[in-house]
């Protein structure tokens, strides 16, 4: 689009479309005046203010707004005018709109599309050329912070002020200036830009794996093209599409509805911030485009009913772009894992700053009084240098990013989507896992196997058997045949209708998983099919199912008479009038059979509901319940013209009666069992997240016959008693009594050992938990296995806070009824083939099987494990290893064996690489094995990694490194005692010239051994309980981590690089060394994996241990 013409449309959003279509130049239009309203620039003021909280912007508006008035949450640094400016802009551009004030006619009119059929495929072709896809602008970004961010970030602010002290110490202070010190200036400098290019790198592959996760989620909507319903990627929608959305939904553009469901209500907090629905209408309920009911805005979710409605505007002309092209990228607060880093950081820089000023000290009250010819100024600050460099383990922040993004990146190969990387941190500590049971632990393929007529029960199997189909016995058939008729009527999917010649079990189907069900037994069982009751039976209401009521109502009048006595039978047709409606009704037994006063039998005769009647249906329904199949009752009633009298369809008071006359005098005609096999997986994946630690809880809105049936074929459930809320109550209520007698807590503590809790199975309804106290929904949450049934959305969200108060929880689930516990959960898991608003509100979306929930548990474990396997490969070398020499120089006198500049290599280059290489490690055998990390006592770095690092491999390097380096001295005459406590004095038998050299080769040994028994050290991290042999890293895929040879070549040819050219040894001060001194570290190195190899073994073999206990 060119400019002139994007501020042609910007100006006026009042242009017949009519003109585009055949070509002609735009004109203004000619219809009549829209009535008046009062909206103005003032009313829709937009107005800065702080948020409380920031909002994804890959999920969610990055702004919040409120109705009558836009509040827009804006980055403090944003200058007001500017803000004034566009918010000015975005207020007179909203004040224009107004599809909301003119009728739905007029809307369809002006753009130049039918309600009823859309827009032609060359039409939206057309659009779609001219206003692009239906997708917003990238958001704005500061470049100049976000450079800033990637030089300054992590320890580049230390690097820096190092080169700058370093740069000082060379010149003017060095008298005369030491050319190693420029040549360490210069390196330091090098790394803090190699360490922003690196940032750069990181922040564009994560940004490229966090990109290529959302393009494997399409968001698809319903919309009429050329009188088709077909399925459509919601960036191809074009202005004048005609969508149609259900529950679950989220809008895909910003729709004008024509035709809306009375029950429909639209979830906007993602806009507004307001929890409370807001109801859907077709008619304009207030002149502020905001704030009206008949318009739905992109972003927003339908969480009940359906509608229809045309797309008034796509892309950045939606009110979410409009608002999001005005705000900055919000900031992002800091994951748990970060602030574990943090922690540790802050810790090492603690200690770091103490050692300085102990040095600085040392220096300040004695060296410079005693021996004032040893530490220069220059010298001095080149040692406090040193100390920062050793200290900080510069390859930690590379090696996070870069873990959560390799991790990431693994996961989407096994078809788990990360949306944000603090998902993959939190996984790994989950303990327990609520699951919905329909489309999570099922199949979500429903189908009936069973329907029953009064108490005779028929497989569906049996029904479609030709030569019963067939029969000549109208009238045993005819009660079946008005199952059919019904579920055909009361039911909210739709047959796609170019598949109309295709075998009904092949057809695709537009509707939730239980309709389409009760659709293809309607249209394989009917005397008729499912498009013959539709065109005989007009709808004049709606209400859709619910999780809440659990039922579905829909009221038709007739068009043709002829259609009758299929429908209601011979008894009921003979009352049925013109002006009469028919008011169908389906859903849950245990909330409908109540209502029933008469029902269908299997002769087709109408038969009063008593007592014994509704006990045969309530077997049958247990019946079913057992056999793990979901039931549902159908029934009927018909209404005469005057109960509904003078009441307009549409409106509030009208579902109001609908909903009344509905709680009476229903005709039950049947009951049908609906099967949803588990996945194949199921019961795998229950045993490995059980034996991983991990409860699963089932959360199910069926029966708890029903629950508990699936439960035990899935594994969930596999003690033989099962204890009910009745258990409950008592043992709690048992304890309570105890504890008050008991004197202690150890009493206290043992009474909770000797009960129920902490083991067995429970299964309770959603109506029984309203009745639980705090302290037995402590005892409910202690329950091994646990079947939750009849749930309602509340009574989900209730269940996973409760588990919240001792666990991290997870929740998956694929409906809309799962979308305030997927929220509200440590980690929401939502199905790829769930509902927009459940993958809306999960962290993590499984795209294929179930069983990617083990995958994602299993390397949510890892990214921890191989984090602290990171810290304890850098620590011994980076950081011990490397303060000892600076330390036995100020304190004891000896000549610092490891030169500052040898010190920078190794925590800049050699380690680091290999570092980073730690983050694609292969999840150990046992992980799966383990119960979770605690999050509250396990910490990122224990007292356990710091023995470890520090004590056990740190001191064998150190010891290892020293002796290698004063023996080689020793060799060439230069002996021990001599050095101690020499404080730069040559021993009176060498010389200047060969002191020097000698001193350049011992430091070179030193930095070579450190180096070689890294690479043991390497090989020993790569696991923290099994056996190398176990966990090879080569010869075995499971295992195998071919990066690490290449690290290790690395490392050696910086070793190479930095000590023997002979330009670099004149500057730097380093020496060639012996063949001997590359191969005897070998040695040390060997010792350090059978040390660690023993205490793996130990810990394997008394996992109750000492050793174990002291285990990292």
């Amino acid at each position: 689009m060119t400019p002139e013409k994007a501020a042609e449309v910007q100006a006026s959003d009042r242009v017949h479309w009519r003109d585009e279509e055949q070509g002609r130049p735009r004109r203004r239009s000619s219809r009549p005046p829209p009535p008046s309203r009062s909206s103005s620039v003032d009313s829709l003021a937009i107005r800065s203010i702080h948020s409380r909280r920031p909002v994804d912007p890959a999920l969610t508006l990055p702004i919040q707004y409120r109705t009558v008035s836009f509040q827009i949450e804006e980055s403090k640094g944003r200058d007001r005018a500017e803000l004034a400016r566009v918010a000015n802009t975005a207020a007179k551009d909203l004040a224009d709109l107004e599809w909301h004030v003119i009728s739905p006619s007029d809307v369809a009119e002006r753009l130049v599309t039918s309600a009823d059929n859309g827009l032609s495929e060359e039409q939206a072709r057309r659009r779609l050329a001219e206003y692009g896809r239906n997708a917003p602008s990238p958001p704005k970004t500061n470049r100049i912070a976000t450079i800033f961010g990637y030089f300054f970030k992590g320890f580049g602010g230390v690097l820096l002020t190092g080169s700058v002290l370093v740069f000082v110490s060379w010149k003017p202070l060095g008298q005369p200036p030491a050319l190693a010190n420029l040549a360490l200036a210069i390196v330091l400098l090098a790394v803090f830009f190699i360490q922003a290019a690196f940032a750069m790198f990181q922040d564009w592959s994560t940004s490229r794996v966090m990109s290529s996760i959302k393009d494997m989620l399409p968001e698809s909507c319903q919309v009429t093209r050329d009188g088709q319903l077909v399925q459509l990627q919601a960036d191809m929608l074009v202005p004048g599409d005609v969508v149609s959305v259900k529950a679950g939904n989220k809008l895909p553009a910003d729709l004008r509805f024509i035709a809306i469901s009375s029950d429909a209500k639209f979830d906007r907090s993602v806009l507004t911030g307001e929890s409370r629905p807001v109801a859907g209408t077709v008619d304009h309920t207030d002149s502020n485009y905001l704030e009206t009911h008949n318009i739905g805005l992109q972003g927003t979710h339908l969480i009940i009913g359906s509608g229809t409605g045309i797309v008034v505007a796509t892309g950045d002309r939606t009110v979410f772009g409009r608002i999001a092209s005005l705000t900055n990228e919000p900031q992002v607060k800091m994951t748990t894992l970060e602030k574990e880093v943090l922690y540790f950081v802050l810790f090492i820089c603690v200690i770091m700053f103490i050692m300085i000023a102990l040095v600085l000290i040392l220096w300040g009250t004695w060296l410079r009084r005693d021996y004032p010819n040893y530490i220069n100024v220059p010298t001095l600050i080149v040692d406090c240098v040193s100390v920062a460099v050793a200290f900080i383990p510069e390859g930690l922040p590379i090696a996070i990013t870069a873990g959560l993004t390799i991790t990431a990146n693994m996961m989407r190969k096994h078809k788990v989507l990360c949306k944000s990387l603090k998902t993959v941190e939190t996984l790994g500590s989950v303990s327990v896992i609520c699951s919905d049971k329909t489309g999570t632990l099922t199949q979500g393929k429903m189908s009936l196997s069973d329907c029953s007529i009064g108490s005779k029960n028929v497989s569906v199997e049996a029904l479609n058997n030709k030569n019963l189909k067939s029969s000549q016995d109208s009238k045993s058939l005819s009660p079946f045949i008005q199952l059919g008729a019904l579920a055909a009527l009361c039911n909210a999917a739709e047959m796609d209708a170019s598949q109309s010649e295709a075998p009904i079990e092949q057809r695709n189907i537009f509707g939730d998983a239980t309709d389409t069900a009760i659709l293809r037994f309607s249209e394989s069982l009917a005397e008729n099919n499912v498009g013959y009751y539709r065109a005989c039976w007009q709808k004049v209401f709606e209400l859709a199912f619910n999780s809440k009521n659990k039922f579905m109502i829909r009221s038709f009048s007739v068009a043709r008479r002829e259609a009758l006595a299929s429908t209601l039978g011979d008894e009921s047709t003979e009352s049925f009038v013109d002006g009469d409606l028919l008011l169908t009704i389906k859903g849950a037994p245990d909330i409908l059979l109540g209502r029933c006063s008469r029902y269908v039998s299997p002769s087709g005769e109408l038969m009063p509901l008593d007592d014994e009647a509704a006990a045969t249906f309530e077997s049958i329904k247990n019946i079913y319940s057992s056999q793990g199949k979901r039931c549902l009752l159908l029934a009927r009633k018909i209404l005469p013209a005057a109960t509904i009298a003078g009441l307009e369809p549409g409106t509030s008071k009208y579902e109001e009666a609908m909903t009344e006359v509905a709680k009476t005098d229903l005709t039950l005609v049947g009951l049908v069992a609906i099967v949803d096999p588990l996945r194949p997986e199921i019961r795998d994946v229950v045993s490995t997240l059980r034996g991983a630690g991990v409860r699963i809880a089932m959360v199910t809105g069926d029966f708890a016959l029903t629950a508990l049936a699936i439960a035990r074929e899935a594994g969930i459930v596999s003690c033989v008693n099962v204890d009910t809320a009745d258990n409950l109550i008592t043992t709690s209520n048992r304890r309570d009594e105890r504890i008050q007698d008991s004197a202690s807590a150890s009493d206290e503590a043992e009474e909770k050992k000797n009960n129920n809790s902490g083991g067995g199975a429970l299964v309770i309804s959603g109506p029984e938990l309203t009745r639980l106290s705090d302290g037995q929904w402590r005892l409910l949450t202690e329950y091994e296995e646990i079947v939750f049934a009849r749930t309602t959305p509340e009574q989900k969200l209730r269940i996973v806070r409760e588990f919240q108060q001792e666990n991290v929880v997870a929740m998956t689930g694929d409906g809309v009824n799962d979308a305030p516990s997927l929220k509200a959960a440590d980690v929401g898991i939502a199905l790829g083939s769930g509902s927009d608003i459940a993958m809306e509100a999960a962290d993590m979306i499984l795209l294929e099987t179930f069983s990617s929930v083990v995958v994602a548990v299993q390397y949510g474990r890892v990214v921890f494990d191989n984090l602290k396997k990171v810290i304890a490969y850098l620590l011994p070398a980076g950081s011990f290893s490397e303060f000892w020499p600076v330390m036995t120089s100020v304190i004891f006198g000896l000549p610092q064996i490891l030169s500052s500049f040898l010190m920078i290599i190794i925590c800049c280059f050699t380690d680091c690489a290999a570092a980073t290489i730690l983050s694609f490690e292969k999840p150990e055998a046992d992980v799966l094995m383990r119960r979770p990390r605690n999050v509250k006592k396990d910490r990122l770095v224990n007292w356990q990694l710091i023995l470890h690092a520090y004590g056990i491999i740190g001191m064998t390097e150190t010891l290892a490194s020293f002796a290698m380096s004063f023996w080689y001295l020793e060799r060439n005459g230069i002996l021990f005692r001599d050095l101690w406590f020499s404080f730069g004095r040559l021993p009176p038998y060498v010389t200047q010239d060969f002191y020097n050299q000698k001193l350049a080769e011992a430091s070179s040994i030193y930095f070579v051994n450190l180096v070689v028994m890294q690479w043991f050290n390497l090989m020993a991290t790569r696991t923290r309980r099994l056996s190398i042999f176990q966990h090879p890293p080569v010869f075995n895929k499971e295992t195998q981590n071919l990066y690490l040879f290449p690290s290790i070549l690395f490392a050696l040819a910086m070793a190479v690089i930095w000590i023997y050219p002979p330009a670099i040894q004149s500057v730097l001060g380093t020496a060639g060394i012996p063949v001997e001194y590359w191969f005897l570290p070998f040695t040390f190195g060997l010792f350090i994996i059978l040390l660690d190899e023993a205490r793996r073994f130990w810990v394997r073999k008394w996992p109750q241990g000492l050793v174990a206990r002291a285990a990292w």
